[in-house]
């Protein structure tokens, strides 16, 4: 049974506490305050910052983020808050326009006053959300690995939701868009899970058929990705239908990796949060319209850039990552909207083994479950 409560924190004034939030809610990006208080931002995503100093803290789905709270306010309650950011143009139909919150308790408190409430963004405040994530450097320490400056391999990756044929089981499909139901997709190619072997053990064990390494680097037009008037545009359809398949991306051991993550404005323009398992990875730039390389890489960070396992790509915008494949098997790439996950924005990376015993995939354990 759920029982609903109010988590309360008490805090002694005075103290600093290092309060680590999580973004469990699968749909939503979140601005998140505490009421007269502020933060210094030392980590995200188990990656060390420069020590950031701000009063909101903007975290999306899968993301996590280590603030020190210094409790320096008169001793009273305080709400901590948390509200949706809702980056998609038009809004999702999932948009929940409620505030969860819970309340920081001084213990030396006196007052029975009714808690403080934090003054959040509006819903749809991306100047904030972009603020927040475009501040935030990696802290380089002596001997830490620093970004890679040679780059093996180049993709340019478009993200976005689109439409493909309707399956015959299909019967919510819309009859308007021809007997097409929605998708999402990267480079106009809509990730099919398999059913019949995981793509671990498919790749471990060499068996053909259950997915392809043809990932495309590059989608099969281009055309003003960001451009919300040419949504409707027909000359647009071979990007609007999108193609189902099981496409991976083959990386040989030990490549770096730049991947330019477009949004596009297709059906819908929102923030999408790309997270890679298996690997973190260095941002070096972010910005708002068509990524345009000669200007784009004027602002690289090569010096501190942020290093995360997830990026939340700028609504309407793009991001640079880069990256070096120093663990073989299969991992996993997608959009951490959970249901833009099941709508096939995903692909995977297949990382190749390295020289040395320990640069090999191992095997299944003698406990590995069978079919």
């Amino acid at each position: 049974m759920l029982v609903l409560d109010t988590y309360r924190l008490m805090v002694e004034a005075g103290r600093t506490y290092l309060v680590r939030i999580i973004n469990a809610a699968v749909n939503n990006q979140l601005f998140f305050k505490i009421a007269n208080h502020s933060f210094t931002v030392v980590a995200v995503d188990a990656c060390y910052t420069n020590p950031y100093k701000t009063d909101l803290i903007v975290i999306a789905p899968g993301q996590t983020v280590d603030a020190l709270m210094v409790s320096d306010a008169p001793p009273a309650e305080y709400y901590m808050a948390a509200l949706a950011y809702e980056s998609a143009n038009p809004p999702a139909p999932i948009f929940v326009n409620s505030t969860t919150r819970a309340i920081v308790e001084y213990i030396s408190a006196m007052s029975t006053a009714l808690p403080v409430m934090p003054d959040l963004p509006f819903f749809f405040d991306t100047p904030a959300a972009h603020h927040f994530f475009s501040n935030l450097t990696g802290l380089v320490r002596p001997g830490d690995p620093t970004v890679p400056l040679y780059v093996n391999k180049r993709l340019f990756v478009t993200i976005g939701l689109g439409f493909v044929d309707c399956l015959p089981s299909q019967t919510l499909c819309n009859a308007s868009q021809g007997q097409l139901s929605l998708a999402a997709s990267m480079n106009n190619a809509s990730f099919i899970f398999p059913s019949r072997l995981s793509l671990l053990e498919a790749y471990f064990r060499s068996v053909q058929g259950i997915y392809t390494t043809d990932f495309p680097d590059k989608p099969p037009i281009g055309f003003d990705f960001t451009n919300v008037s040419l949504n409707s545009d027909k000359a647009l359809t071979p990007l609007t239908k999108t193609v189902k398949g099981t496409r991976l991306i083959s990386l040989k051991y030990n490549t770096t990796v730049e991947i330019v993550l477009q949004n596009t404005a297709i059906i819908g323009i929102e923030s999408h949060p790309m997270h890679i398992h298996g690997h973190d990875f260095y941002i070096l730039a972010q910005g708002f319209g068509n990524y345009d390389e000669a200007e784009a890489i004027k602002g690289f960070n090569l010096k501190n850039p942020l290093k995360r396992n997830t990026v939340a790509v700028p609504t309407g915008g793009w991001a640079v990552i880069r990256f070096t494949t120093t663990n073989p098997g299969i991992w996993f790439v997608h959009c951490h909207i959970d249901t833009h996950l099941r709508l096939g924005l995903a692909t995977a990376l297949v990382v190749e083994n390295g020289p040395t015993a320990h640069d090999i995939l191992p095997p299944p354990p003698p406990d590995f479950p069978k079919c």
